[in-house]
């Protein structure tokens, strides 16, 4: 690995850069420096603590290889997810997750043990998974540049992703990273909304890799909500299982405990607040699981002087986008590449429509997509990387980031403006969890006017210039999100559609998009045909 370092510019080359150091980041960086690559990994914040897994505990989709118990697991959410999975991909994961769980306990991760004293390898902490795999990748080789957002990809005059350019958030300082392949795994897309460890989850790598060329699958299942304290930023839902839901009043919501139930609290928050307790079903064993197994659920409570299993306390919903939605970049292929040669995605960047169609699968299939899809993006983009040679080094590049990065007119425009404007579109549940064709073409209309707002503003002096990427990214990405509801005129998973109330058989296939001043929508078998008559 080649390094300049001067006082106004860090100058990197290696065969692999992941963006990105959460689950899927590191997995990706372990895997790729294993396969014998040089990989440097440059993080948002600080590789090992930032991003939704590094915030708590982590579920984890971990099945033993017993042919009942796997097609229990497969089968479970397929209807959920309006039939949009892939068996063959379900089967993949699970083996490797398998595999990799069992090889973190090898390695000595301390998983937690039950009262019979048997090992619990379904849940990870995040802040020790997190560490352990900073200290993973770190003895693999792996240079980390932490604090150090990147804010544009690079391509070779053939459109092949050659690295990255980006500026450390402490320093001021820039920095570019030449590389023969790159693996973005930049989670996905909260829109800033105070959900747990989400704040840095801003669909960067979304925007970088549509500029680069890369597609989307899914887009139209990225609007997830999280039932949340009102008074908090926990974010972790499972516990509501237990929970009563009533009115001001103190009466009961009915169906608000239901499948169906974050749909009745939101109508119901539309109007009125709701509130909780934890108060059913509950033992004393079943209370010293819950705060063993997601300490951090209870300290706002604690904080606060109240008992979350006796006293009720207001409830709300924050958006959790892509980050437990499904939508994000497409796969092309079992190695995790993208559409556009040299970049490969894992973790919430990437769709995970394969595995749970178009319902969220929650903390416990993201948490196996991650270190699944990681380490296979890691070692595929290894091997790319290695079979290119050394020429690949010497490629002339360029930067091809846009928005909000380096604008076209002599306009100005604020990002902390831009961002709440965003939020007003994506943060109502009569927009975006409610959707009607009138509501979201309204929507489209002002976010479509923003993103143009910020395509002629001037480049942004350095102190905006990462607040100004962020406003970009999530703008694109609410696009993306709308106008692939748009597209879909049904109601089909988590997209629910005022409009058109019913599943429709004639509907089940992914949609695909991508565009960025232009956003285009097409059904999966559409997109694939033309590749074929491209080729």
């Amino acid at each position: 690995m080649n390094i300049r370092q001067d006082v106004s510019h860090i100058d990197l080359i290696t065969d692999v850069l992941i963006i990105g150091g959460g689950p899927a980041g590191t997995w990706a960086a372990w895997s790729a420096a294993t396969s014998g690559a040089k990989v440097v990994l440059v993080d948002k914040g600080y590789c090992g603590t930032s991003g939704a897994a590094a915030a708590s505990g982590n579920g984890v989709w971990y099945v033993p290889p017993d042919p009942e118990q796997r097609e229990a697991a497969m089968a479970s959410r397929e209807a959920m997810g309006g039939f949009l999975a892939d068996r063959h991909w379900m089967t993949r994961v699970l083996d490797r997750t398998y595999d990799n769980i069992n090889s973190l306990a090898d390695e000595g991760y301390p998983f937690s043990v039950d009262a019979d004293g048997k090992v619990i390898r379904r849940s990870l902490q995040g802040p020790d998974y997190m560490r352990f795999m900073r200290r993973k990748i770190k003895q693999a080789g792996v240079k980390i540049l932490d604090h150090s957002p990147a804010l544009e990809l690079l391509v070779d005059i053939e459109g092949s992703v050659a690295g990255a350019k980006g500026i450390n958030r402490q320093s001021g300082e820039r920095w570019t990273v030449r590389s023969k392949a790159v693996v973005i795994a930049t989670g996905g897309c909260a829109f800033l909304s105070k959900a747990l460890g989400c704040n840095v989850l801003t669909g960067d790598g979304l925007l970088m890799a549509a500029e680069a060329g890369a597609d989307f699958s899914g887009m139209e299942f990225s609007n997830a909500y999280a039932i949340s304290p009102a008074f908090s930023s926990v974010t972790k839902t499972r516990y509501y299982d237990w929970a009563s839901f009533t009115y001001e009043d103190g009466t009961v919501i009915e169906g608000a405990g239901s499948k169906h139930g974050r749909s009745v609290i939101a109508k119901t928050l539309l109007t009125q607040p709701v509130y909780a307790c934890l108060d059913q079903n509950m033992d004393e064993q079943t209370k010293a699981w819950m705060r063993a197994s997601q300490p951090n659920f209870f300290v706002p409570f604690d904080r606060a002087g109240i008992d979350p299993f006796t006293q009720r306390f207001p409830v709300t919903l924050r958006l959790e986008g892509t980050v437990r939605g499904t939508g994000g970049i497409r796969i092309a292929d079992y190695t995790c590449a993208t559409s556009v040669n040299g970049l490969y995605a894992a973790g919430d960047a990437a769709t995970r429509e394969l595995i749970c169609g178009g319902f969220t699968g929650g903390g416990s299939h993201n948490a196996a997509w991650a270190m699944s899809s990681g380490y296979w993006s890691g070692q595929s983009a290894a091997n790319y990387a290695l079979s290119l040679g050394e020429y690949a080094s010497q490629r002339s590049v360029q930067g091809v980031g846009e928005a909000g990065l380096h604008g076209e007119g002599n306009g100005t425009f604020s990002p902390d403006e831009a961002i709440a404007s965003t939020q007003a579109e994506v943060f109502p549940y009569d927009r975006n969890l409610f959707r009607t064709a009138t509501s979201l073409s309204a929507s489209l209309e002002r976010l479509d006017d923003l993103w143009q707002e910020i395509r002629n503003s001037h480049t942004p002096d350095d102190q905006q210039i990462v607040r100004s990427r962020e406003a970009a990214a999530m703008v694109a990405t609410a696009r993306w999100m709308y106008n692939s509801g748009l597209q879909r005129q049904e109601t089909r998973g988590m997209h629910k559609r005022m409009d058109y109330p019913q599943q429709d058989p004639n509907q089940q296939y992914r949609l695909l998009s991508g565009g960025l001043d232009k956003i285009w929508v097409k059904p999966e078998s559409l997109v694939a045909t033309q590749e074929l008559v491209t080729v």
